[in-house]
């Protein structure tokens, strides 16, 4: 009797094929026969699974009093209100810290500004356009990044790419990828130049009505004759979750209906930044954005395209709209009147809702991928934050920030952490620690640190 061992699977392996003249590639998941039999570790080279950092940025903090409730000591267990309800399935996989401040050395705080600059550096900024240090993801990149493809992957679902959260200094500040249907072609579309053509780029129409599938159809078939029944499933399931996206940006794309009782009348023009609006700034855009390219990166993470990544749902001064107002939501906290009753704002109470329901959707992504014994999620941790605490009044003391994930399991999850005044920082340098950087303090002037949060080391 002869007994065939089917041949592992190369990691490094990506399906090929070619549309329209450009050269498309689908790279794979870490099916079951690249991993050891307990699902842990590759089974290549014995290695663990790849640990990922991703930051998710919101702008315009929470609703005090209606969003977490508030502690006086560390512990496990967080409390979450009307406006963070859709956090609560999540729970076990995150960390909420409170009560961590801002000094700024007699600096100024630069509105909407020197929140995220000082969280995400640990430098307070000396102008309102001061980025004084690298943030802490290109940190974190620097060290983790660079057997992937994509050392960062930045993207908002707002639409205005110069908000991107993520810089080595104030001249060097990375663009944020805007459009979900550029973004699936830059992942899903290798670099190609075809010879006869001045420029060439990977039409994103081409490739989803023609499906990056079909171009890899017989190597996936290939493949399958190789796997085992439950990579076979899970193979299966990844590409239908690929095709599903397909679809939706196909939908997105298509020509509505001719329509003779609309007629686009001339642009108005009005005074104020606030006013002057780029496309796609509606709360429901906004949204689908947000969902689309969720779904887009955490399939490139789950295919080790990149191991850092950064999401911004909306800006800093929150450009969001309700359709056919035009209010936004930053100017709502400044404008609007709280209502007697209620104790608050609530319509810029309605925005920071659907705010916290897009990070339970990020969340749920990352945990809804399969991965070695566990999800997506086990091996990521997600720095989620803010820019104030309280936007109606710019406060920055007790910016909240979430982490999401388990770091590989070597971050403890489920708690609420109080920082009781200690500098913010705090809360970075833990986390980058938790990363595997060897650094024992950070931060400059107050807001320097070497105090780790050791409550939630694994």
């Amino acid at each position: 009797m002869t007994v065939l061992i089917p041949r592992k699977a190369n990691r490094r392996e990506m399906l090929k094929g070619t549309l329209g003249g450009a050269a498309v590639g689908v790279a794979l998941p870490f099916l079951d026969c690249f991993l050891t039999d307990n699902g842990t570790a590759l089974a290549a080279t014995g290695a663990p699974l790849p640990v990922r950092f991703g930051t998710w940025y919101w702008g315009l903090g929470h609703t005090p009093g209606h969003a977490i409730t508030p502690k006086t000591q560390t512990s496990s267990g967080i409390d979450f209100l009307e406006e963070t309800k859709a956090l609560k399935p999540w729970e076990k996989y995150i960390n909420f810290y409170s009560g961590f401040n801002m000094p700024l050395d007699g600096r100024s705080n630069y509105t909407h500004f020197t929140g995220w600059v000082a969280s995400r550096t640990g430098s307070a900024p000396s102008g309102n356009n001061d980025i004084p240090a690298p943030t802490l993801d290109l940190l974190i990149a620097d060290s983790i990044a660079g057997n992937t493809r994509f050392q960062t992957l930045d993207m908002t679902s707002v639409g205005i790419p110069r908000e991107n959260y993520s810089a080595r200094s104030t001249n060097s500040r990375a663009a944020a990828e805007a459009s979900p249907e550029k973004l699936y072609a830059r992942i899903f579309g290798e670099e190609f130049m075809d010879p006869n053509k001045a420029e060439f780029a990977p039409d994103p129409r081409v490739m989803v009505r023609k499906s990056v599938l079909s171009a890899v159809g017989e190597q996936s078939k290939a493949l399958n004759a190789k796997l085992g029944a439950s990579d076979r499933a899970r193979l299966d399931e990844y590409f239908t979750s690929i095709r599903q996206i397909e679809n939706q940006l196909d939908l997105q794309m298509q020509k509505p209906e001719p329509n003779l009782a609309c007629a686009i009348p001339l642009p108005i023009k009005r005074d104020g930044d606030e006013q002057n609006m780029p496309q796609g700034l509606e709360v429901d855009t906004v949204v689908a954005n947000h969902q689309m390219m969720t779904k887009i990166l955490a399939m490139a993470v789950a295919c080790n395209q990149t191991k850092v990544f950064n999401m911004v749902f909306s800006d800093n001064f929150s450009h969001m709209r309700r359709p056919g107002q035009t209010y936004t939501h930053h100017l709502l906290t400044h404008e609007e009147t709280p209502d007697k009753v209620l104790g608050y704002q609530p319509v810029a109470f309605s925005f920071n809702c659907r705010t916290m329901d897009s990070f339970a959707s990020f969340i749920e992504a990352f945990a809804n991928i399969r991965e070695g014994d566990g999800n997506l999620l086990d091996n990521t941790l997600i720095f989620a934050a803010t820019e104030t605490n309280y936007a109606r009044v710019h406060s920055i003391d007790g910016v909240p920030i979430f982490t999401a994930g388990r770091a590989g399991g070597r971050i403890k999850t489920g708690m609420h952490v109080v920082g009781n005044g200690d500098p913010i920082t705090r809360v970075g340098l833990t986390a980058m620690q938790i990363m595997g950087l060897p650094i024992d303090k950070w931060g400059t002037k107050s807001l320097q640190t070497s105090k780790t949060i050791t409550d939630v080391l694994a």
